[in-house]
């Protein structure tokens, strides 16, 4: 192992090793196959030569793969299905939602679907409104079906295993500007669980809580922050639903105030959820109200100087802050 690694990396060695663990994994997904470059981002690269017919390239139709996947877990594969980008999950919400997340309910707990839903996201690429959303909290509101957004390649590592290892239905989210971005390398093997949070940095003054490549702005703010004397405490989520309600508590509880941020438009957003459970526990203990930083209302801009605009940055979030510590701004 590397003591650095990309998060495309990450993937590609956690597939590899699940796969080798257990020949119930199977993937499918467009053009997946290493006759098609293993994946537009080259994700799945050298996997289909390995494994073989376990990694299907298939046509162009997400209901077909959800479909195909849907089936395969009820006689006792793992797949990991790829549905290229986030937005083309729309086209298979019938399946995911009504479907691979239900069956467990529906069956009084005797069928369940233990397939991983992978799918990249994001602004940063001019890609446009079709192609860059982040539309987790449709499906955090489906009971279910859990979703998953790493942050840095030790935890899409660790957090992907844990989803195939899952028995219930998993959306893992994965940020498509950030794959090429080094981090630490993952220890083999070694599975994050799911719903558990990661206190990313510790503080006293303000708690942020993000998730995916909001959660490394985060990070980037609270260190221009410390330069200023403000310790910020950063919690990257790692599992948005189920979200780890107590981590999250405790930190807001001990430093009195609480910013949210995610990529996704603001209305409606997970961060809502978080702020409405954190003011009905911790209401007697703020000390400000709570706030939420998120993308504009808008379809993600083409224009590259409209989706820079679009979504939270370092500066943007360090700003909020100083706005909720009643801090001069710093120009």
């Amino acid at each position: 192992m590397t003591e650095k690694m990309t998060i495309a990396q990450a993937l590609n060695l956690a597939l590899d090793d699940a796969m080798a663990e257990d020949p119930k994994v199977v993937m499918l997904g467009e053009d997946l196959a290493d006759n098609e470059e293993g994946g537009v981002m080259g994700v799945t690269k050298g996997l289909s030569t390995k494994y073989g017919k376990r990694v299907r390239s298939t046509p162009i139709s997400e209901q077909a793969i959800m479909g195909a996947a849907i089936g395969a877990s009820l006689v006792g594969y793992k797949p990991v299905a790829e549905i290229m980008l986030m937005n083309f999950t729309t086209v298979a919400m019938d399946m995911i939602v009504n479907h691979a997340a239900k069956l467990r309910f529906m069956s009084g707990g005797q069928t369940h679907v233990p397939i991983v839903i992978r799918t990249m996201t994001g602004a940063g690429f001019s890609v446009g409104g079709q192609h860059s959303d982040y539309l987790e909290a449709w499906f955090a509101h489906t009971a279910g079906i859990k979703v998953v957004a790493p942050a840095n390649a030790a935890e899409a590592y660790g957090l992907l295993l844990s989803s195939i290892d899952d028995p219930d239905p998993v959306l893992f989210i994965e940020n498509m500007p950030s794959y090429w971005t080094p981090g630490p390398a993952p220890t083999r093997g070694e599975r994050i669980p799911l719903g558990k949070a990661r206190i990313a940095r510790e503080g006293k003054d303000l708690t942020i809580v993000s998730y995916s490549r909001m959660a490394n702005e985060a990070l980037a703010a609270a260190e221009a922050l410390a330069e200023d004397g403000v310790d910020t405490e950063v919690i990257d989520l790692r599992t948005i639903a189920p979200w780890d309600q107590d981590t999250v508590i405790a930190s807001v509880k001990k430093t009195g105030r609480l910013l949210t941020v995610h990529e996704a438009t603001k209305p409606f957003g997970v961060g809502s959820e978080i702020a409405a459970v954190v003011n009905e526990a911790l209401f007697g203990d703020l000390k400000a109200p709570v706030k939420r930083l998120g993308g504009a209302f808008c379809a993600v801009p083409f224009s590259k100087p409209l989706e820079d605009a679009f979504a939270p940055n370092a500066q943007g979030i360090a700003a909020e802050v100083r706005s909720m510590l009643s801090l001069d701004p710093v120009d």
